[in-house]
């Protein structure tokens, strides 16, 4: 907040806004709502999101999902001069890659990342999942190395029409990722890749404290924003 002519007021109305609604707020509707400028609104919602990245980058256990989707515009959409070709399926030539993991009935994470290979894959999962872990994925190549690490992975073949079987399923991410599309198509409309990480580590925000009241969500979202840090535990059980 520092040496910025925006009052502290509206600082604190922004993060309230940003914070407690699950598919976020656009630049232009907070400006209307606290009183600045398009541009200054857009300014202190990328600091904010910035900072709402305290609940990202979990360690997490027990039974893990996986998953990968990729945020773009559909190119039958596009214009005929406009298209690009072969960018269908898993195609990231148009489209950013965004790789997620959650624990079931825990925390969520999720990366933009370069791309979907083998090693960048590998190497998200071993640095966030504990050895212990149960990893469900589907059947994408990216995740073939898992099984080196991992006692306990198993695979749905969502290509066989397998969606479910028994524990086996990554729907809870799948889930997850809808959230995040229905966001950036109705809230945002259009993000580039070089901000996309901070409208994901918003969503993680408001996915991972989902269960908070609006108010202790806020305060959390406060703390995230000083140099006063508090964890999700603290805030719960009244700092």
């Amino acid at each position: 907040f520092e040496n910025t002519k925006i009052s502290l007021r509206q600082w604190f109305m922004a993060i309230y806004l940003l914070a407690c609604h699950k598919k976020g707020v656009s630049s232009l509707q907070l400006a209307q709502d606290i009183g600045v400028t398009q541009k200054t609104a857009w300014f202190m919602l990328h600091k904010i999101r910035k900072c709402l990245g305290i609940e990202n980058n979990n360690i997490i256990d027990n039974e893990v999902e996986l998953d990968e989707t990729y945020v773009g515009g559909l190119n039958k959409n596009r214009h005929k001069d406009k298209k690009v070709k072969y960018s269908q399926g898993r195609s990231y030539k148009d489209k950013t890659p965004v790789f997620g993991m959650i624990q079931r009935g825990g925390k969520l994470s999720a990366w933009v990342v370069p791309n979907v290979k083998t090693k960048t894959l590998t190497n998200k999962v071993l640095e966030f999942v504990k050895k212990s872990a149960e990893i469900y994925t589907d059947e994408w190549q990216g995740n073939n190395l898992l099984k080196n690490f991992y006692e306990n992975h198993t695979i749905v073949e969502h290509g066989k029409k397998q969606y479910v079987k028994d524990k086996a399923y990554t729907n809870t991410m799948e889930g997850a990722w809808a959230l995040l599309k229905k966001s950036l198509k109705g809230i945002y409309h259009v993000v580039s890749k070089k901000y996309l990480q901070g409208y994901v580590n918003s969503w993680i925000f408001c996915y991972n404290t989902r269960k908070m009241s609006i108010i202790d969500r806020f305060y959390y979202g406060l703390m995230s924003c000083c140099e006063m840090k508090f964890t999700y535990a603290e805030v719960i059980n009244g700092y």
